[in-house]
C-alpha cells in the first residue's frame, strides 16, 4: 500500500526524491493533482510542481502512461527479448519488449540496422537485443541473436541455373542472396517474383530454399504491389464466412433513423476513388454555418464479434496501391452498401455541427440517418466549378456555400496555429497492362483542404461527444516532438541560419513559423521534409494526450470507417452512447481497447511501409530504361559513406557512393551535416542541386544508384560560406566528432 504523504495545507514544493519515492510506491498511475493533492501543494506552487515533474520525466525517473497521467519508469534489463512491431519513418524495425506485464503501454525499442549480410528484421520476428535507454520508456537495442533461426518466408526474384538456381531478396538492406537446390524451384522461371521457405542447412555457404509460390513475372509492373503484399504479410484473401455475411448485406431500413434525403450532400473523391463513405453539406446560419458531415452506417453492418468484424479488426485498415486496393472490408460493402453512390438511398451516421464567422465550433449534434447523395464529384471537378463561379448543376449556392464555411474554418485553423507542412505527394500513373506511364506531384487544391478541414471539424466533435458521454473512445493521438528530436532538428537549422527557440517546450506555430519563412527558397523541400521527419508519429490509444500538429485537445477518427477500423469502433461507441441501437459498443469491448489500439497502429504503418515500398519499386521500373541519362536534383542526406540525392522530375531518391564522388580526401563535418573535399575544397551540404547521372535501377528493391556528373558540390570559400567545414578539432557540442574517408580513383 502506498505510503500517502501528510498533506500540509498550503506546503511548497515537495523535493525531487521525495516525489520519486511517492511515484514509486503508487505502482499505479497518478495524475499531476493527485501528487498536488497528496503533497498539498498550493496552488501558487503547482506551475512549479509541473516543471520538477517534466525534469523527472527527461532524467528518465518518470513515464507518460496514456492520458496526462504518469508512473515510474522501470528500467529494462540490459538484455532483453524484443518482438519486432514495425518499422519507424526511416524504415528501421522497432519493437516491444516480450513479455510485458505492466500496467500502461510497453516502452519502444528502435533496433539499430542490421550488420551487411543480413536480412532486415521483419514484424513478428524476436530478438535477444542489448538495450541501451534513451529516456523515459524509449530504448535503443542492438541485434545480438535472432531467435528465429530463418525467416518463415523469403519473397525475391529467381533466376535460373543448369541446376536449381538463386533468389535475390526483395528487401534492399539483405545483401546474400539464397541458394534453391535441384528440384526445389517449384517451376519457376527467371525473372519470376517467388516466395519460398527455408530449408535445413549445414555448414557454411549460401543458405537453401525450397520455392513454394509464382507471384507473377517481375517485368510486369503489376507485380510490384503483390511484392509488398507478401512480404509484409498484409491479408489479401477473405474467409468465406466473412464474404457470405457481406453477401447477404441489404438497405439499411428507415426506422428511427432521421430523413436527410432532401439535404443536397455531396461527395468529393479523387478522379480514382471507388469508395464515398463521407459526404458534406453546408449552409449560412447567422454570422457562421451550418455543416453537415455524413458517413457511411458500416456499424449497421458490420457487427461486433462478426467474421466481418474480425476480419476487419485483423487487417485494421485499406491499404492502397497505384494498381489495387487491399480493402478492409469486402468489395460487397466497401463499394456497394457502405458507398454514399449518388441517388442511392444509404444508411449513414451524421454530425450537424454549427460555427461561428471566425471558424470556431459553436455546437454539435450526432445522429443516426437515411441520406441520397446528390453528386459525386472530383476535387478536380469541385475546383474547377467554383473558380468559374458555377454550382456543377447543385442547388443554387451549394459549392458556394461549402467554400465559405472551409475559409471560416481555415481561419480558426491559423489561429489555433497548426503545422502545415508542404510535402508536395507524387501520383504515379499505370496503363492498361500495369506500366508506370508517369510521375507527377499530386495538386493540392483548395477543394482537398475543404474536405479535410470539415472532416477535422467532425472528428473533433465526435471526440468530445463521447468526453461528453464518458463513453470509451479510440483517440488520434500525437505526441510533440522527442528532446533529441528537437536537437537534431535545431542541428539542420542552424545550417541554413535559422534558430528554433530552446526548450522541449515547443509548439506546432514555431515549427509553422519556420516552414513559412522558407517557403519558395531552394532550402523548403528539404526543411519540410526535416520538420515532419522530427514529429512523432500518431498512434490510436484508448485516452488522450492531444494531436500536437492539429493543435488539439482531443481527436478522434470517426469518417472513414469502409478503410479504418478505428472510425468503425468510435461509430459504435457514439451508436451507445447516444442510444442510437443495438450494433454499438458492448460494455465488455472497452477493456479490449489498448490491445486493440496497439494492433491498428502496428497495420496502419504496416500499410505505410508497403505503400513506400511499392512507391519507390515503381519509381525504378519507370526509370530502369533511362539508365545513363542526366537529371537533375537536390542532395537529401550527406553521410560519411556518400550523398543522398532525390530528382526534381519524379521525387525519386537514389544513392551516391563514396567510390562514385571525385578522388579526394573527404572530410565528414557531423555539425554542420557536409562532406569536404580535402584538395578539391568542394562542399557538398543538404539542399544543393546537383546533377547526376542513373547507373543503376532495381525495381527488385526500389533502388537507385547515381553519380555526379560534373562534379558537383560548392568550392570552399564561395557561396558554400556558413556551410563550410569547421577548423580541425572544432566541434559543436554533443555531437560526434569529424570522419574523413578516401575515395582513391
Amino acid at each position: 500500500m502506498t505510503r500517502k504523504p501528510a498533506p500540509k495545507h498550503g506546503a511548497a514544493l515537495p523535493s525531487a526524491e521525495a516525489l520519486r519515492d511517492f511515484i514509486a510506491e503508487a505502482g499505479t498511475r497518478l495524475g499531476k493533482g493527485d501528487i498536488a493533492r497528496a503533497f498539498g501543494v498550493a496552488p501558487e506552487h503547482r506551475q512549479a510542481l509541473r516543471a520538477m515533474l517534466r525534469g523527472l520525466e527527461r532524467e528518465g525517473a518518470l513515464v507518460r502512461a496514456g492520458g496526462r497521467r504518469i508512473r515510474a519508469a522501470e528500467a529494462l534489463p540490459e538484455r532483453c527479448v524484443v518482438e519486432i512491431t514495425g518499422t519507424d519513418r526511416d524504415g528501421d524495425p522497432m519493437g516491444r519488449p516480450v513479455p510485458w506485464t505492466q500496467p500502461g503501454r510497453p516502452p519502444i525499442v528502435f533496433m539499430q540496422p542490421e550488420r551487411r549480410g543480413h536480412a532486415a528484421l521483419a514484424p513478428g520476428a524476436r530478438v535477444l537485443a542489448r538495450l541501451r535507454r534513451i529516456d523515459g520508456d524509449r530504448y535503443e537495442g542492438r541485434t545480438l541473436k535472432r531467435l528465429d533461426d530463418e525467416p518463415a518466408t523469403v519473397i525475391g526474384v529467381f533466376r535460373a541455373e543448369r541446376a536449381g538456381g538463386w533468389v535475390e531478396p526483395v528487401e534492399r538492406r539483405s545483401r546474400a542472396e539464397w541458394q534453391v537446390p535441384a528440384g526445389e524451384t517449384g517451376g519457376a522461371e527467371t525473372g519470376d517474383v517467388v516466395r519460398a521457405t527455408p530449408l535445413p542447412a549445414f555448414g557454411l555457404g549460401p543458405k537453401p530454399v525450397r520455392i513454394v509460390e509464382r507471384l507473377g513475372k517481375m517485368g510486369d509492373a503489376r507485380s510490384i504491389s503483390l511484392i509488398a503484399i507478401a512480404s509484409l504479410g498484409i491479408p489479401v484473401e477473405f474467409p468465406q464466412a466473412a464474404l457470405d455475411e457481406a453477401k447477404r448485406a441489404r438497405a439499411a431500413p428507415p426506422g428511427k433513423r432521421t430523413d436527410l434525403r432532401a439535404v443536397p450532400l455531396i461527395t468529393i473523391d479523387g478522379a480514382d476513388a471507388r469508395d464515398f463513405d463521407d459526404a458534406v453539406y453546408a449552409e449560412p446560419s447567422g454570422p457562421g454555418f451550418r455543416i453537415v458531415v455524413a458517413i457511411a452506417d458500416v456499424a449497421f453492418y458490420v457487427k461486433p464479434g462478426s467474421a466481418l468484424d474480425r476480419e476487419a479488426k485483423l487487417r485494421g485498415n485499406s491499404v492502397y496501391f497505384p494498381d489495387r486496393v487491399v480493402p478492409m472490408l469486402p468489395e460487397a460493402l466497401s463499394n456497394g452498401w457502405c458507398s454514399l453512390r449518388p441517388n442511392e438511398d444509404r444508411g449513414c451516421l451524421f454530425v450537424e455541427i454549427e460555427i461561428g464567422g471566425d471558424g470556431r465550433k459553436l455546437r454539435h449534434r450526432f445522429g443516426r440517418g437515411l441520406m441520397r447523395s446528390a453528386a459525386r464529384l472530383t476535387y478536380e471537378a469541385v475546383q474547377h466549378a467554383h473558380e468559374a463561379g458555377s454550382e456543377a448543376d447543385l442547388p443554387a449556392g451549394t459549392l458556394g456555400h461549402l467554400y465559405a464555411a472551409y475559409r471560416a474554418l481555415a481561419a480558426a485553423r491559423a489561429a489555433r496555429g497548426t503545422l502545415d507542412l508542404d510535402l508536395p505527394e507524387r501520383e504515379i500513373t499505370l496503363d492498361d497492362q500495369g506500366k508506370v506511364t508517369g510521375v507527377a506531384p499530386r495538386p493540392r487544391l483548395d477543394s482537398h483542404r475543404l474536405i479535410e478541414e470539415f472532416m477535422i471539424l467532425a472528428n473533433v466533435a465526435a471526440a468530445e461527444e463521447l468526453e461528453r458521454l464518458r463513453q470509451t473512445c479510440m483517440y488520434r493521438v500525437h505526441a510533440p516532438p522527442s528532446p533529441e528530436k528537437l536537437d537534431a532538428l535545431r542541428s539542420l537549422l542552424a545550417t541554413f541560419d535559422i534558430s528554433l527557440k530552446p526548450g522541449d517546450q515547443i509548439l506546432p506555430r514555431d515549427l509553422d513559423h519556420i516552414l513559412k519563412r522558407v517557403a519558395g527558397t531552394d532550402a523548403a523541400p528539404l526543411i519540410n521534409e526535416t520538420v515532419l521527419r522530427s514529429q512523432s508519429q500518431a498512434e490510436y490509444a484508448p485516452e488522450t494526450i492531444g494531436h500536437f500538429g492539429l493543435a488539439l485537445k482531443s481527436y478522434a477518427h470517426f469518417t472513414s470507417p469502409i478503410r479504418r477500423y478505428a472510425d468503425l469502433l468510435v461509430h459504435r461507441a457514439l451508436i451507445a452512447g447516444l442510444k442510437l441501437g443495438q450494433d454499438g459498443l458492448r460494455p465488455e469491448d472497452g477493456a479490449d481497447f489498448a490491445d486493440i489500439a496497439q494492433s491498428i497502429t502496428i497495420t496502419e504503418r504496416r500499410a505505410t511501409d508497403a505503400e513506400r515500398q511499392s512507391a519507390d519499386r515503381y519509381l525504378a521500373a519507370y526509370l530502369v530504361d533511362r539508365v545513363g541519362e542526366d537529371f537533375a536534383g537536390r542532395i537529401s542526406g550527406v553521410t560519411q559513406f556518400g550523398l543522398f540525392v532525390s530528382l526534381a522530375e519524379t521525387g525519386a531518391s537514389g544513392f551516391v557512393p563514396m567510390a562514385l564522388l571525385p578522388d579526394d580526401f573527404w572530410h565528414y563535418d557531423e555539425a554542420s551535416v557536409t562532406l569536404s573535399g580535402k584538395r578539391s575544397r568542394i562542399v557538398f551540404r543538404l539542399a544543393d542541386k546537383v546533377t547526376v547521372r542513373l547507373r543503376e535501377a532495381k525495381p527488385v528493391t526500389g533502388g537507385l544508384l547515381f553519380s555526379l556528373v560534373g562534379g558537383g558540390g560548392i568550392r570552399h570559400g564561395g557561396a558554400a560560406g556558413r556551410h563550410e567545414p569547421k577548423p580541425k578539432g572544432r566541434k559543436r557540442p554533443g555531437t560526434a566528432p569529424a570522419k574523413s574517408r578516401r575515395r582513391r580513383g
